[in-house]
Order: structure tokens, then C-alpha cells, then sequence
């Protein structure tokens, strides 16, 4: 988090400034942030808006430039809670610092958010699971070789050496997987490895992935879990599964194909959180 431009404001400043714009667009407190991945975008068109804000007109927010990924925040209702959604994230890929892909995350605490719920597409390492299936993410392996409370830490945004033995909530687990039984909605819960891409893996990387006891890899959502932990949100992290990451009947994929697998599995990844947050207590904590 440091900051080398002396005459860029810190970054506490930068994430109250976004709030405040943010506010006077939406005059909303949500209780509720969820992060869309690439082609999940249907659950921002599906729920009821309060108000919608394009990323550009936000202070210091990125730009989303990838396929699949809107470029706004939504605020809605899901049952009695308040919502904000991202309709599209960013990614190191794309040239981003990992303080400016978790920029976002920072924002949404601020505005008074206490659960986040963080979605992807991923690859399926774990040869149990097929294309289309929704993983609950239990732990990470960061490999993407940079971390994002990297630098001066300011203790207003959270402690200097934040705990990780549980980035992803136990509790909201268990609810998900509640709500996943009540609908009938077939999960599995999986280890997430997170690495920067953009291209994809080679046969002998995800060999190795499996070995280190990955079940899925993907490109984003580890650097937002951490600043997750450290902004002191509770985090649900949820997968689908785009492609199967076998080393040994490896196939060329396009990102059309991962994006169409996703589009395809989006209705049930909306159905499963929209029923956890009906799951929640009236009173998030």
C-alpha cells in the first residue's frame, strides 16, 4: 500500500473520496457486496436496482477491459438485505497493481458492507469435478507472486499482519451449503489457486497445481479474500468450473468457450446466492 506519488492522495483518502461519490449517487448503506466473475453478469440485470454507477464516474475506480465484465456497480435488494454488486472486476493482467484491483474491495467496506461474496470462473484441477459444477472455496494458494497489503500499512484500514487461517468464512460455508441442499443445488467445496495469467496453464503447471493441492486455478479472487481479511469483511468465495484441467487429455480452450460454460452455469450460481442471503440473520455481523 505504499504510495510513491507524492502528490496522490493515500490511500484512505482515495477510498473515502470514492465512498463519497458513491453516496451521493446511491444514497444506500448495503449490508451485502458481491463481486461478479467473467460471463456472471446475470445477477446484476435480474435484481431489483436502487442505482447503477459506471465505474468510470467513481474516483480512482479502474476500468474494466475485460470480455465478460460490465464496468458498474449495482445497488439493489436480495430479500430484506441491501446489495451492492460489482458487475465486473479487475485483474493484474490487465496491467492493474494488486492496490488497484483491490480498490474496489476497500470502497465496499466503506460504504458499510460486512460480507462479501467473491465468484469466478475457474479451471477444474480436482478430475472430480466437470464442467459447469459450483465449487465453494475453503482455503487458497496465492501464487500469484505479489500480495496486496504489500507496503506502508495504514491500521485505519486494518492491522499490519492480518490472520489467514480462515480468509473464507466457516459460517457463511455452511449457510451456502444450507441454502445450495434447500434448492436442491448440487456443490462441492474445493482449494482455489490463484495465479496472474492471462494465458493458461501448461500440462506440467497443473500437474504441479495438483500436487500443491489445488482442485481449481483461476485469475482473480485471492487478492480480493486478503484485503477482504484485512478491511474485516466475512468472505464466500464460489466457483464454476469452465473447463477440466486434465494434464493428460488437455485440449486447447478458447475464452469463448469459458465464458459461454459460465453464461450457461450463471442461472444456478444466481439461484445459490440468492437463496444464502435469504439464509442470512436479519442482522449480518
Amino acid at each position: 500500500m505504499i504510495n510513491l506519488n507524492p502528490f496522490c492522495p493515500s490511500l484512505h483518502r482515495r477510498i473515502s473520496r470514492a465512498a463519497r461519490v458513491i453516496w451521493k449517487k446511491a444514497a444506500c448503506c448495503p449490508e451485502v457486496a458481491i463481486v461478479l466473475g467473467t460471463g456472471l453478469g446475470n445477477l446484476a440485470k435480474e435484481i431489483k436496482k436502487d442505482a447503477v454507477i459506471p465505474y468510470d464516474v467513481i474516483p480512482y475506480f479502474p476500468k474494466a477491459t475485460t470480455i465478460g465484465h460490465a464496468g458498474r456497480l449495482v445497488f439493489g435488494t436480495i430479500g430484506v438485505k441491501k446489495v451492492v454488486i460489482m458487475d465486473g472486476r479487475f485483474h493484474c493482467y490487465e496491467g492493474y497493481s494488486m492496490e488497484q484491483v483491490t480498490f474496489p474491495i476497500r470502497v465496499l467496506r466503506k460504504l458499510g458492507a460486512k460480507i462479501l461474496i467473491v465468484s469466478n470462473a475457474a479451471g477444474g484441477l480436482n478430475l472430480d469435478y466437470q464442467k459447469g459444477d459450483l465449487v465453494l472455496i475453503v482455503d487458497h494458494i496465492n501464487f500469484m507472486g505479489d500480495n496486496p497489503l504489500i507496503g506502508t500499512n495504514d491500521d485505519r484500514l486494518g492491522i499490519r499482519f492480518p490472520d489467514m487461517s480462515e480468509p473464507y468464512s466457516r459460517e457463511l460455508l455452511k449457510l451456502a451449503e444450507k441454502a445450495a441442499e434447500k434448492n436442491k443445488i448440487p456443490v462441492r467445496r474445493g482449494v482455489y489457486l490463484g495465479v496472474t495469467g492471462p494465458c493458461l496453464e501448461t500440462k506440467a503447471e497443473y500437474r504441479f497445481m495438483r500436487n500443491l493441492g489445488a482442485d481449481l486455478v483461476g485469475m482473480s479472487t485471492v487478492p480480493e479474500a486478503i484485503v477482504g481479511v484485512h478491511a474485516g469483511f466475512q468472505t464466500l468465495g464460489i466457483s464454476i468450473v469452465t473447463d477440466v484441467c486434465d494434464p493428460e487429455h488437455l485440449e486447447p480452450v478458447q475464452i469463448e468457450q469459458i465464458i459461454r460454460t459460465a453464461n450457461q452455469a450463471g442461472p444456478k450460481l444466481d439461484s445459490l446466492i440468492d437463496s444464502f442471503i435469504h439464509e442470512l440473520p436479519h442482522h449480518a455481523h
